[in-house]
């Protein structure tokens, strides 16, 4: 069993896959982890959709990549054909794919704006350690995984096609594999760089 520092430091963003299957009972062990991440009130504000028939992740990955087209196309860019396949065949092949959801049941409501926004980053917060865990549990068992955000700048086609309830939200992809890449380590801040720390009086 790998350290738990090795594993955090070997994790990568893997995307691409060899065409070999995942079993059912190494995906639920990761999505079991996720569970295990902190959370808000103990809300588990996470809602997790594994999408494995090959007719509906396409269907899925075509409607959201003609959504992204129309963006571009109010942006004044035309998106080329081969970019948009491409973007097409990073969804709808996945070995596995998860589409990783928000809600909000389980939090509090408050009658005024500021305070339920804040309520919503606890939410945020606590849907990311659970994205984070599941990418750690996949890494350490020998699988590849990525997070991609596409989901949140298209929430009413993915929810229109998979037909998900409006107190679901739909926000990431953990796409998942067997990795068929190695990438190289990411250049990555030091410490002193995005931590200040004030210890006995002394600011650094």
């Amino acid at each position: 069993m790998p350290d738990l520092f090795d594993t955090i430091k070997g994790r990568r963003s893997i995307r691409k896959y060899l065409p070999k299957p995942v079993r059912n009972k190494v995906v639920f062990e990761a999505l079991i982890a996720a569970g295990w991440a902190p959370s808000a009130h103990n809300s588990q504000p996470w809602r997790f959709i594994i999408l494995q028939d090959a007719s509906v992740k396409r269907r899925l990955a075509d409607a959201m990549a003609d959504a992204w087209a129309k963006d571009l196309q109010r942006d004044g860019v035309t998106v080329e054909a081969d970019k948009r396949m491409e973007r097409v065949e990073r969804f709808a092949t996945a070995p596995v794919l998860i589409l990783a959801c928000l809600t909000m049941e389980g939090l509090r409501k408050f009658p005024d704006s500021e305070r339920q926004m804040c309520e919503r980053d606890l939410a945020v917060q606590s849907f990311g350690a659970a994205l984070q865990n599941l990418l750690l549990a996949a890494h350490a068992k020998g699988l590849g995984a990525c997070w991609f955000c596409a989901p949140a700048f298209c929430k009413g086609t993915v929810r229109k096609v998979l037909k998900i309830p409006d107190a679901v939200e739909p926000q990431a992809f953990v796409a998942m594999g067997y990795p068929a890449e190695k990438p190289r380590l990411p250049i990555k801040k030091l410490f002193e760089g995005y931590c200040f720390v004030d210890m006995w009086g002394t600011t650094f």
